[in-house]
């Protein structure tokens, strides 16, 4: 198929998701293609499904050019939309070798699309960079809907990675190390953290949820889903002090509704339908969990938002995480392989103004850190297109 994008730097990405929709990864997408735009005038072509799902990202108008797919299915029965994502992920990749211009950077939505790309840019021989965010087959096999050692899993996994891409553009370090496990020969790899933000507006006026008691405030802000721990948050429900401490619970997916029955009749809370990302600075510690099973197929954008608007992270999970390796200086652990109880009763115990303050200095250097990652990464994925076209 022919490429007629040498006059002019071109990059595709292709997603299920993109802007106006508000999924976090299509507002990956933007910034990306944002940035190679304005700074490496390098043309943007995007293909994408045309949707609107939930998400927690912003509302933005597109840019680039727009390629959209329609997608088969858009009900809520389970078993039909994962046919739907199984076959538009097929779509996708198809188009996009239509449609194609210069690389191609693949995403990770809808699942399975890295194993489409897999197979059909082997066959067609075309260059391409992985975008890594929510990995597949990894995740079923961590959602219980596929089992590790079944034949079906093992041939989607080695079709996945047997076709090296020129690039991966990973989540974070520990996620990098997983993804280089399986390949014989490893591509360069960069790390592009999802959920930095920069220029972002912060409300000045105080919100009224926000009171001036003199009270740490703790936060649950976005989804609740198969990555993240209920139990957690009913334990800090059940051990955190009213009198010193109040909690904002903002949550959406399929864990929510047992937590908002849960939490609606506890004092010190207050249940929000969402908490606007121009207001996120007036939480001090948000709460985040990630189930060991998801380590390194998850995104952990939330932390890292959280981070970048000026709060400090209270994680349930492991070590091994990105989320923890990526974000301990300005965080606390509640290690999920030790008792629960004990170490939010402790936590809840001993935590103070003065501590929270001193981590919120922290928060404020990491956030540099990761915004300067961010741009790092961006100059090597607009290194790669560069040389793509010499």
């Amino acid at each position: 198929m022919p490429d007629n994008s040498r006059k002019e730097k071109w990059v595709t990405i292709v997603n299920r998701h993109y802007p106006p929709n508000p999924g976090i990864t299509g507002e990956s997408a933007w910034d990306l293609a944002k940035y190679l735009i304005d700074h490496y005038n390098i043309q943007v072509q995007i293909v994408h499904v045309l949707r609107n799902d939930d998400g927690g990202g912003a509302v933005r108008s597109p840019i680039g050019k727009i390629v959209s797919i329609p997608t088969l299915y858009k009900g809520k029965n389970e078993g039909l939309k994962s046919l739907a994502g199984f076959l538009d992920g097929l779509f996708l990749i198809l188009k996009t070798l239509f449609v194609k211009k210069g690389p191609v950077i693949c995403m990770t939505s809808p699942p399975l699309l890295p194993f489409w790309a897999s197979i059909f840019f082997g066959i067609f021989r075309k260059k391409w960079i992985f975008w890594s965010m929510d990995l597949f087959p990894e995740a079923f096999v961590a959602n219980r809907k596929m089992k590790s050692n079944s034949f079906l899993y093992k041939i989607i996994r080695s079709i996945t990675y047997n076709n090296k891409p020129e690039l991966l553009v990973s989540l974070g370090p520990k996620q990098a190390e997983y993804i280089l496990t399986n390949y014989k020969r490893p591509p360069l790899v960069t790390v592009l953290p999802c959920g930095v933000f920069t220029d972002y507006e912060k409300d000045t006026q105080i919100p009224e949820w926000k009171k001036d008691d003199g009270k740490i405030y703790f936060g649950y802000c976005g989804n609740l889903g198969a990555p993240h721990s209920k139990e957690f948050l009913k334990g800090f429900i059940d051990t955190f002090n009213p009198d010193k401490q109040h909690l904002i619970l903002a949550v959406y997916g399929p864990k929510a509704t047992d937590i908002q029955e849960y939490a609606k009749e506890k004092s010190g809370i207050t249940l929000l339908k969402n908490v606007p990302r121009s207001q996120l600075h007036y939480i001090d510690i948000h709460l985040v969990s990630l189930l060991p099973e998801f380590n390194h197929t998850a995104v952990p954008s939330k932390a890292i938002s959280s981070i970048c608007t000026g709060g400090t992270v209270l994680f349930y999970g492991n070590e091994e995480a990105d989320t923890w390796f990526m974000l301990q200086k300005a965080s606390w652990l509640v290690d999920i392989n030790k008792d629960l109880k004990n170490q939010l009763v402790n936590f809840i115990e001993d935590i103070s103004l003065e501590e929270v303050i001193r981590k919120k200095k922290d928060s404020l250097i990491l956030a540099d850190q990761l915004h300067n990652m961010e741009i790092s990464a961006y100059q090597e994925i607009a290194d790669h297109i560069i040389r793509y076209h010499q």
